[in-house]
């Protein structure tokens, strides 16, 4: 069983997609420390270039576990956020006629904690992608330990034999203690596929998922993976 552990991120972009495609047990990280690089934001593309989503937080809560990291409700996030979208992807092929409907909704109720937001549009996108995956919340496996150690007890608490690694994941990672716990690493080896976006101009890789779905909707995950067989 290989298992992928990563941050709540907020329309997270296709590489995180992709290494949930890898594994059968996604760890989503409610009792980690929050990390502001993409739990609160991410990007889509405008005419020529690209701009960040960003969902305003409790200034307070910069330090504490994602479960508690509460919203600013008193910045106008939410139609800022749906106005974005919408004057983006107004004219893609799949926005309209397979997913406005549901960010209607999202952006029409009132969030307040970031992780309940997070882990209510990944579960949607996972489905959305058809990606066969079981997600644990890690609050629910009492798990102690930081960093590696850490990934080792969630791995070692749900029995997964692999654990699937970002390849930005050498660089921090003790894979010594991975080995001495008959744990597997796999690097994901991926590459930001070319796919067709809106507005005539140059090809922006790594946004937001929402920019792959909303221009090619249901092969979007056969996009994803086409890249695997050439590593």
């Amino acid at each position: 069983m290989k298992v992928a552990i990563h941050q709540p991120n907020y329309l997270p972009y296709l590489g995180f997609f992709h290494k949930l495609s890898l594994a059968d047990t996604f760890v989503i990280m409610d009792d980690t420390q929050y990390d502001k690089k993409f739990t609160n934001r991410n990007k889509i593309k405008v005419p020529g270039n690209w701009i960040w989503l960003t969902v305003p937080i409790n200034k307070k809560h910069k330090f504490v576990a994602n479960k508690i990291v509460e919203i600013n409700n008193e910045e106008n996030w939410q139609s800022d956020h749906f106005e974005k979208i919408n004057r983006s992807y107004s004219n893609s092929e799949f926005f309209k006629k397979n997913y406005k409907t549901f960010f209607e909704k999202i952006y029409s109720k009132k969030w307040d904690h970031l992780f309940t937001l997070n882990y209510e549009l990944i579960i949607q996108l996972i489905d959305w992608l058809d990606i066969k995956i079981e997600v644990i919340k890690e609050s629910e496996l009492n798990i102690n330990g930081n960093s590696t150690e850490r990934l080792v007890n969630i791995s070692k608490k749900i029995g997964a034999e692999t654990y699937v690694s970002g390849i930005g994941g050498k660089e921090y990672m003790n894979e010594k203690m991975f080995e001495t716990n008959n744990i597997k690493i796999e690097y994901q080896n991926f590459k930001c596929p070319i796919y067709k976006q809106v507005f005539n101009s140059e090809f922006i890789p790594n946004l937001s998922i929402i920019d792959l779905l909303f221009n090619i909707g249901p092969k979007s995950l056969s996009k994803l993976k086409q890249n695997e067989d050439k590593k």
